[in-house]
C-alpha cells in the first residue's frame, strides 16, 4: 500500500520563517543592506535596480541574459503586455493579453496603467532564478515594487526547492542534478524598474457586502460560492478563462453560472501560452514537456497571483472590498528540505499569501481583503458539504486537469491523481462520481489505483479515506495493510489551528453563520494546543470576537 503525502502532519511550525509582507520586505532589504523606511532607500527605489546576490549560484541555469516585460497597451477592456526574452543579441518577443466582457480600463488613467502593469508582472516572477535581469517597464509604485521584488524573491526558493531539487520528469541535464546549498534568498535576477514612480493614485473603497471568488469549477470555489450565498453576501463568481484545454476545467461550472447567477464574470488570458512559450527559451526542460503526463507543471509555482491579480479591475469596477479563495486547511504548510525552510509549493494557496496580499492592497491604498472561508475545513469535508449541501453545484464540478469535452459537456480524465481522490472521496461517503460525469469504468479504475498509488494529500486524510472506503467495502487490501490503517476522526471535524486556521483569521461578520452552517455537516470541532488536538467551542474563545 502507498499512501503517498506532500505534507507532514507534523510539520509546519513556524520558527521564525517570514510568512507576511512586511517580513518578507524587511528580510530581503536586509539582505540589500537598506531599509525600505530610509530616505536612502527610497532614493535606490527611484533608480530602481534590485538583486539579492552579489553571484549566481546556480550559472548552469542562469540561461536568459534578460526578461522584458511592457510597455503594457491598454484598451478599454484588454491589456497587451510584450514579454521579450533577450540572449545576447538575439531576442524574442511574445504578447500577454487579457480580455474581458466589460469596460474595466481607462486608457490613458494612471490607475489603469499601474494595475495593468501589476497584472501583466505576475508571470516573470517565476523566472528569477533563470534570468540574469528581469525589466518591468512602466509606472510601479514603491509598494508595488517591494511586492514584486519579495515574491520573486520567495518564488525562487519555492522553485529551487519544489521542482529543481525534488524528483521532476521534466529537468535535463545540469538542471537535474543540482547541489543543495543553504542561503537565505535564492534570487539570481535584479529587478530593474526603469521607469519613474507613479504621481499619487486615487484610493479604491469598496462594499464588504459584496465578495469575489475567484472561480475555477473546482470543489473549493463551488462551496465558497455556495455558503456566502446562503448566508446573503452579494457574490461575484469570476472565472479565468485561459486559452487553452484547461478551461475545460471550469466550463461546466461556468455556464451554469452564467446562465443562472447574477454578477458572473470571466477574464480570458492567453497565460498557458505564455508559460509555455518560457519552457521553451529554457534549455534544461524537456522540449517535449506537452506529451508528458504528469501530476505537475514542469516550473512555475507563481501561478495562483496571475489569476487573482486578473479580476482585479472588475473588483475595482464593480466595488467589491472582499476576494475570497478556495483554500483548505491543508494548503498551509511550512517545511524544511536539508534545511531549507520552504512552504511545500503551496505558498500562494496559504493563509500567509492571503495575508501578505491584504497587506499589499492596503498599502496600495486598495480597500481590498483577501481571505478563504475553508481554512478550518479539511477538502473531505469540503466534499462532504458541498455533496449535501448543494448537489445542483456538486454537479457541475470538474476538478480534472486533463479534463475533456463529449458534446456539450466536459468530463474528467479518470485517470489522474485528481480524479482518483475525488472518486475516492465521493465514494466513501456515499456519494455517486457519475453525477460529476465520471463512468462506471472510471469510478472502478480511480479506485483500483487507490490502493496502490495513493494521493496528494495530507497524510492523516489520506489514510482516513482509505479507512473508510475499506471499512464500506469498497476496496479491499491484504491483510497487513488493512491492519495498519487508521482511523482520523479530526478529518471530519472543523480544525482550528494556530498557524493554518485560527479562529479570527475570517472577517467578524462571517464566522458565527459559517460555522454554524459548517456544523451542520461536521462532526464536532477541536483546537491544536501546540502539542495535539483538543475539543473546541469556537464561539466562547474570546478570539471568536476579535476584530482583524
Amino acid at each position: 500500500m502507498t499512501v503517498s503525502s506532500s505534507f507532514s502532519p507534523d510539520a509546519g511550525r513556524d520558527n521564525g520563517f517570514c510568512h507576511s509582507f512586511s517580513q518578507k520586505i524587511s528580510n530581503v532589504y536586509r539582505r540589500n543592506r537598506c531599509s525600505p523606511q530610509s530616505q536612502k532607500s527610497k532614493v535606490k527605489i527611484d533608480r530602481m535596480n534590485f538583486s539579492t546576490l552579489k553571484k549566481p549560484l546556480f550559472p548552469q541555469i542562469l540561461v536568459i541574459d534578460r526578461l522584458e516585460i511592457g510597455p503594457v497597451k491598454l484598451e478599454k477592456r484588454r491589456l497587451i503586455a510584450p514579454y521579450t526574452v533577450v540572449k545576447g543579441t538575439f531576442s524574442e518577443q511574445t504578447e500577454l493579453i487579457f480580455s474581458y466582457e466589460e469596460d474595466v480600463f481607462t486608457p490613458g488613467e494612471a490607475a489603469s496603467q499601474q494595475l495593468a502593469n501589476m497584472i501583466a508582472a505576475q508571470i516573470a516572477l517565476n523566472y528569477g532564478l533563470f534570468c540574469k535581469q528581469i525589466v518591468f517597464h512602466g509606472a510601479f509604485t514603491e509598494v508595488d515594487r517591494q511586492f514584486l521584488l519579495a515574491m520573486a524573491d520567495n518564488t525562487a526558493t519555492e522553485i529551487y526547492v519544489n521542482k529543481l531539487l525534488q524528483p521532476n520528469p521534466f529537468l535535463i541535464g545540469d538542471a537535474a542534478k543540482l547541489p543543495v546549498l543553504r542561503k537565505k534568498s535564492y534570487l539570481q535576477s535584479t529587478l530593474v524598474f526603469p521607469d519613474p514612480l507613479p504621481e499619487k493614485l486615487p484610493q479604491w473603497q469598496g462594499d464588504t457586502k459584496k465578495i469575489a471568488i475567484l472561480s475555477s469549477g473546482g470543489k473549493d470555489s463551488l462551496l465558497s460560492y455556495g455558503v456566502l450565498n446562503e448566508i446573503g453576501y452579494e457574490v461575484h463568481p469570476i472565472f479565468g478563462n485561459e486559452s487553452g484545454r484547461h478551461w475545460f476545467t471550469a466550463l461546466n461550472s461556468y455556464r451554469h453560472f452564467r446562465d443562472h447567477v447574477p454578477h458572473t464574470a470571466r477574464v480570458w488570458m492567453n497565460s498557458d501560452r505564455l508559460f509555455s512559450w518560457m519552457l521553451r527559451r529554457l534549455p534544461f526542460i524537456r522540449q517535449d514537456f506537452a506529451t508528458i503526463r504528469a501530476d505537475i507543471y514542469p516550473i512555475r509555482l507563481w501561478t495562483v497571483a496571475v489569476f487573482l491579480f486578473s479580476i482585479l479591475p472588475l473588483v475595482r469596477k464593480r466595488g467589491i472590498a472582499r476576494v475570497v479563495i478556495g483554500d483548505e486547511y491543508d494548503s498551509t504548510w511550512v517545511d524544511a528540505y536539508e534545511g531549507i525552510e520552504h512552504y511545500s509549493g503551496l505558498y500562494d494557496q496559504s493563509r500567509f499569501f492571503d495575508e501578505a496580499l491584504s497587506q499589499y492592497f492596503q498599502q496600495n491604498g486598495w480597500g481590498l481583503q483577501q481571505f478563504s472561508v475553508l481554512r478550518p475545513l479539511s477538502e473531505m469535508l469540503i466534499l462532504k458539504i458541498l455533496v449535501n449541501r448543494y448537489p445542483d453545484l456538486q454537479m457541475h464540478q470538474v476538478s480534472c486537469h486533463a479534463s475533456h469535452k463529449e458534446g456539450e459537456r466536459v468530463h474528467p480524465c479518470g485517470k489522474c491523481e485528481k480524479c482518483r481522490r475525488i472518486v475516492g472521496m465521493l465514494v466513501a461517503f456515499g456519494a455517486d462520481p457519475q453525477r460529476c460525469g465520471y463512468s462506471p469504468a472510471q469510478i472502478s479504475h480511480c479506485l483500483n489505483d487507490l490502493k496502490t498509488k495513493g494521493v496528494h494529500q495530507e497524510s492523516a486524510g489520506a489514510q482516513h479515506l482509505l479507512w473508510l472506503l475499506t471499512q464500506r467495502g469498497h476496496l479491499t487490501l491484504p491483510p497487513r495493510e488493512q491492519e495498519l490503517l487508521k482511523s482520523h476522526p479530526n478529518i471530519m471535524k472543523l480544525r482550528f489551528h494556530p498557524d493554518r486556521s485560527p479562529v479570527d483569521l475570517l472577517p467578524k461578520d462571517l464566522r458565527k453563520p459559517l460555522f454554524k452552517l459548517y456544523l451542520e455537516h461536521a462532526n464536532g470541532t477541536v483546537r491544536h494546543n501546540g502539542e495535539k488536538w483538543m475539543s473546541y467551542d469556537p464561539l466562547n474563545d474570546k478570539a471568536f470576537d476579535k476584530t482583524q
